[in-house]
Parts: structure tokens; C-alpha cells; sequence
């Protein structure tokens, strides 16, 4: 990677990392309390009800995307006032997306929430405003993406670091006011939620329009441009849609066959992957903008050379910090919630795992994104992201277990890596074999490495805190050292021992 670029990628990821940091600590604090306040029923009810809110940071995230891939084009060939015209017919597009999103949910939402959804019924009627006031969460989420699409394009992550800090300050006295007042816990939850979602959108729709020249709204319309922001949007949603139904249609399927007991419990092992997983995420959000320009550039060898680098980077990150919580998941849990429900341990355990495949296609998905050619992709990888819920469906209309439903998702995870790389071949010439040895036996040879030593110590010694600190600290320097001598090319060992020169004078 060019100096420049490096430096600007390693700045965005440290802002990107106190941010990730901060909200970690406050998410990991609050669900506690909140399971604590609520209990287990309603805690499960507000994930599932709920869950349109919790799905709406993700598909916001896959959705700026796709707006920040045509932001970036656009800044990558240094045209301001096109990148104006870009950015004022993509709030009229989510717009449009958020009528459609309104009359869904008002209609097929409601039918489903009322007549399929396993719910006590004396908490029906705060499952109605959990889910009035999450679609209303949506609404303003989706009109805030093109927004969010500009910062990531301009790669001033250290707004995202500001806001973070608000963010948690807001999600802390939500805590506190939920102990506090004596009103319908899952309702004032709800409440509390929507509220600091609209201050938050509030402060980054601002911070915008003051600071971008390009996010002060004005209609235009240009009918070519229109028509190739629907169709890249469209399937860009289709594909964010796929992510969706997945996970939260997932969910649904395990209320309807166990009960919003098995929701608390997934919702648990979802918020500490989640926390988990911000690693990689931010690293990933500093780099997307790289892949994009060097795509707009045509320069199509640089690009390459960073999807390459940063999916191994991105599975080694997630690998570190996962390997102690894999190994001591049970202990882990105990110490955060203090009484864990059932299937949490083992949910959380398989959520990771999955999150570790994932972790590789990031950087793929961003590469396929950058050619604005997705038609294919996203047909592709949306109808086999798809299949988990059929194929979930069948496994536990067969009587399995809950946890089937994740073993469903590692399977189809792999098939879709493998996919990915397939059509990635003909769209931006991706060398299989290169990626195979280069990345993928890479990481599953560290991974093996650095799991042999703390596996040994986890079989033969008493779960505790000594066991727990040997694991994490013999984990930890073993996942160092596999890494650094067997993970990285002689070229990214000299750039790691640069960047820690800088950081640590020797």
C-alpha cells in the first residue's frame, strides 16, 4: 500500500478502534442491566419484536455501502458536482424505500405479529409498541444512511469516533432511567431506544450538512443516474434483505418453535459477537474506501493486493480476541451475566465460529461492490443466504435443537466464500488458487498453530479465573507469534515492525 494511503487507513482504524472500544464496554454493561430489569421473557420479546431496530444498524451498514461505493467513485475521480447530484438522488431513493418499508410493516408486519408470534398475552400490548416504535427506528435509520455513506466515503472516521462517545453517554443514561422509573419496563425500553436513535441521527445528519458541501439536499433528477442508483440500490437491497431474513427470520423461526426464551438466549450470544466482532468491522470500514478509489482509478493491481491482505487481517483480528472467549465461553458468561439462560454458551460459541468464516468475505464483498456490476453477485449470494430458513425450518420441524439453526449458517457461510471467490473471478479477475493458498490456508494453518497449546491447558486444569488468565495469555502470544511468523509475507512483517517503531521507539 502506498505510504499515504497506510497512514491514513491506520489513523481512521485507531479512530474507528476508541470508538469500537467505548461502545463494547457500554453494550456489554447494558445488556446485563437490561436483561437483569426486564428478565428473560421481555428481554427475548424486545429481541424478537425488536429486532427490526437491532436489524436496522446492519442493513443500514450494507445499504451505505452501496452509496458510499458511488461517493467514493466519484471523489476517486475528483468530481464535486456530480458527487452533489449522486448524493441528493440517493435520499430521494431511501426515501422512496422508506414509504415501501412503512406500508410493509404496517400491513404484513402487523398480520405476522399478531396471528404467528409466540408472545404471553398479557405482554401483547407491549409487543405492539416495541414494534410501532422499532419501525419508526427504521424509518429514521434509513433516511440517515446516505449521511453515514458520505463520512465512510470521505474517511473522516473520527466523526464516527465523536458521536460514539455521545452514543454511549445516551445508551448509559437509558440504563439508568430504565432502573429508575417504575413505568412498563419493555415499554420504556422501547421508548428510550427510539429516542436516543433520533438523537444520534439528529447529530450526524449535522455534522453533514455543516461539514460536507455535498450532503445539503436539493432536488435534481436525472433520469440515467436515477435508474443506475435503483438498479445498483436494488440489488444491493436484495442482498441486505437476504442478511436480514437470515438472522432476524431465523430468530422468528425460534420464537415460533421454542418461545422467546431461546430469543433471550441468541440475542445474548448476538450482542457479545457483536462486540467481538467490531474488530474486524472497523478495520474493514477504513479500508472500503481504499478498495473503491483504487477501483475508480483503474488501478485494479493495488486494489487486488489490499482484498488480499486485509481478509487476512480481518479473520487474524477477529481470531485474537475470539480465541480466549471460544476456549472460556462458560466462564466468560458466568462472570457478565452473572445467571446465563440455556443454549447461550453454545450459541455464543457457534455465532463466533461463524463470525470467523465471515470475517474473510468482508474485503470480497467490497471488491464486488466497487465495480457497481452486482446484479449476479447479489442474486447469487441473496438466494443462498436464503436458504437458511427453509432448510433451518426443516431441521427443526424435524425436532433438532435450537443451535441446529447456526450449524445451518457455518455450512451455507462456507458455500458462500466459496462462491464469492468464483464470481469475483470473472468480475475483477481474482486468482482463486492465489486466494486459496495465499489467505485461506494461511489462516486455517495459524488458527491450528495457535490452538494446539491452550486447548492442552483448557483439558487439563479446573475451570477458574488462574485457568482463564493461563488460556488468555498463552492464546494470545501464541496467536502473536503463528501469526507474525507463518501469517504475514516478509513485506507486511517489515510494515507491522514500521508501525510499531512509530508507536514504541526501539
Amino acid at each position: 500500500m502506498p505510504s499515504e494511503n497506510s497512514k491514513r487507513i491506520v489513523k481512521n482504524t485507531f479512530n474507528l478502534y476508541f470508538r469500537m472500544l467505548l461502545m463494547t464496554i457500554v453494550s456489554l454493561f447494558t445488556v446485563r442491566v437490561v436483561l437483569n430489569t426486564l428478565g428473560v421473557v421481555d428481554y427475548g420479546i424486545y429481541n424478537v419484536v425488536g429486532g427490526i431496530v437491532l436489524m436496522s444498524s446492519f442493513m443500514s451498514n450494507a445499504m451505505a455501502s452501496a452509496s458510499q461505493r458511488f461517493f467514493a467513485f466519484e471523489l476517486g475521480r475528483n468530481d464535486i458536482v456530480q458527487l452533489k447530484k449522486t448524493f441528493s438522488l440517493t435520499v430521494i431513493i431511501y426515501a422512496f424505500i422508506a414509504v415501501i418499508v412503512l406500508l410493509l410493516a404496517e400491513t404484513i408486519g402487523l398480520w405476522f405479529l399478531n396471528t404467528q408470534m409466540v408472545i404471553p398475552p398479557e405482554r401483547m400490548n407491549a409487543a405492539h409498541w416495541v414494534y410501532q416504535l422499532s419501525v419508526l427506528s427504521f424509518l429514521v435509520t434509513i433516511m440517515t444512511i446516505p449521511y453515514n455513506a458520505a463520512i465512510i466515503a470521505r474517511e473522516n472516521m473520527d466523526v464516527y469516533a465523536y458521536v460514539g462517545i455521545i452514543e454511549a453517554v445516551l445508551r448509559l443514561l437509558l440504563v439508568y432511567m430504565l432502573v429508575w422509573f417504575s413505568f412498563d419496563k419493555l415499554k420504556l425500553y422501547a421508548c428510550l431506544m427510539f429516542v436516543v436513535t433520533c438523537l444520534v441521527t439528529f447529530i450526524y445528519r449535522t455534522v453533514c450538512k455543516n461539514k460536507y458541501e455535498e450532503c445539503r439536499f436539493r432536488f435534481h433528477w436525472d433520469r440515467s443516474l436515477f435508474n443506475t442508483l435503483m438498479s445498483y440500490s436494488g440489488w444491493n437491497l436484495f442482498g441486505a434483505v437476504a442478511s436480514v431474513l437470515k438472522n432476524h427470520g431465523v430468530n422468528i423461526l425460534l420464537n415460533i418453535f421454542f418461545g422467546p426464551v431461546v430469543n433471550a438466549a441468541r440475542a445474548i450470544a448476538y450482542q457479545l459477537n457483536t462486540a467481538v466482532n467490531q474488530f474486524v468491522t472497523n478495520f474493514h470500514t477504513a479500508v472500503k474506501p481504499q478498495i473503491t478509489k483504487y477501483y475508480a482509478a483503474g488501478e485494479k493491481e493495488k486494489m487486488m493486493h489490499i482484498v488480499f491482505q486485509s481478509s487476512k487481517f480481518s479473520f487474524f483480528l477477529l481470531f485474537i480476541i475470539s480465541m480466549p472467549i471460544l476456549l472460556e465461553t462458560e466462564y466468560v458468561l458466568t462472570h457478565w451475566l452473572k445467571s446465563v439462560p440455556d443454549y447461550v454458551v453454545i450459541f455464543t460459541q457457534l455465532t463466533i465460529i461463524n463470525a470467523l468464516i465471515d470475517s474473510l468475505s468482508y474485503p470480497l464483498m467490497t471488491a464486488a461492490a466497487a465495480t457497481g456490476k452486482i446484479k449476479v453477485y447479489q442474486a447469487v449470494m441473496g438466494g443462498m443466504l436464503l436458504l437458511n430458513l427453509p432448510v433451518s425450518f426443516c431441521f427443526l420441524k424435524a425436532g433438532f435443537l435450537p443451535q441446529v439453526t447456526m450449524y445451518v449458517s457455518i455450512i451455507i457461510s462456507i458455500f458462500c466464500l466459496l462462491f464469492r471467490l468464483w464470481i469475483l473471478r470473472s468480475m475483477i479477475g481474482l486468482v482463486v488458487t492465489n486466494y486459496l493458498k495465499n489467505v485461506v490456508l494461511t489462516v486455517l494453518f495459524v488458527s491450528f498453530v495457535s490452538y494446539f497449546i491452550p486447548l492442552f491447558f483448557t483439558l487439563q486444569l479446573k475451570q477458574g479465573f488462574i485457568r482463564f488468565m493461563i488460556i488468555a495469555t498463552i492464546g494470545i502470544m501464541m496467536s502473536f507469534f503463528t501469526i507474525y511468523v507463518y501469517g504475514l509475507s516478509r513485506n507486511e512483517r517489515q510494515y507491522v515492525i514500521k508501525g510499531i517503531r512509530k508507536i514504541v521507539p526501539i
